[in-house]
Order: C-alpha cells, then structure tokens, then sequence
C-alpha cells in the first residue's frame, strides 16, 4: 500500500510496510512505517512510538543511554557506569575491556 506523503529528506513519494526496530542489539520487533524506498529514512506514527517505547521498558532496555562524569582517581580518569547498565552488559569489577577513541568525540568500550 503506497501512502501519498513524502519524505522530508528527499522528497520522495513514502511506502508503508512493516519494519523491524532494534535498540541496542536487541531487535524490539516488527513494526508499521512509512519508509522512503529511495534514502530508506524511516518514520514511526507517535502509537508505534508509544509501542516501542513500552516494549523497551518491559525488555529493561529503556534509560540506558545515560549522561555521566569524568572524575578522578589519583593522577588518572574514569569514568562511571550506572548500575542499570552494568547489569545489562553483564560487567563485573577486575573484568579486561579495551578502550579506544574512534575519533575526538567518541570513545569506543569493548569487552
């Protein structure tokens, strides 16, 4: 079903169809949208928002994204995770990760 819109970054004509919507690896599941087959920008009504919203928070996905501070331990820096996160990453204290800069303003954390 083709849908009379148009995108709003290409101008193109938007197509309905359903879409799987994944937050932080975690696939949330298939849902309605109006999707630009040319730039393939993607667009959610606000009760597929609201639906996905609620599926994260059910799946303890939702706030995991958080702001923190840089402090200080001695003559180093740190950084501190939320307690919501290092449950969801599994992470223990003493555990190895390597951190690396992908450029100025993104800091990369593998474990």
């Amino acid at each position: 079903m083709e849908n009379k819109n148009k995108c709003w970054e290409c101008g193109r004509r938007m197509v309905h169809k359903k879409v799987d919507y994944s937050l932080y690896g975690m696939s949330m599941g298939k849902f309605p949208a109006e999707v630009c087959p040319n730039c393939d920008e993607t667009y959610f009504s606000e009760e597929t928002s609201r639906d996905i919203t609620k599926i994260a928070k059910e799946k303890g996905l939702w706030g995991l994204g958080t702001k923190t501070k840089i402090g200080q331990a001695g003559s180093t820096l740190d950084i501190r995770l939320n307690k919501k996160l290092i449950k969801f990453m599994g992470l223990k204290k003493g555990e190895e990760v390597t951190v690396y800069p992908e450029n100025k303003n993104k800091l990369i954390v593998t474990i």
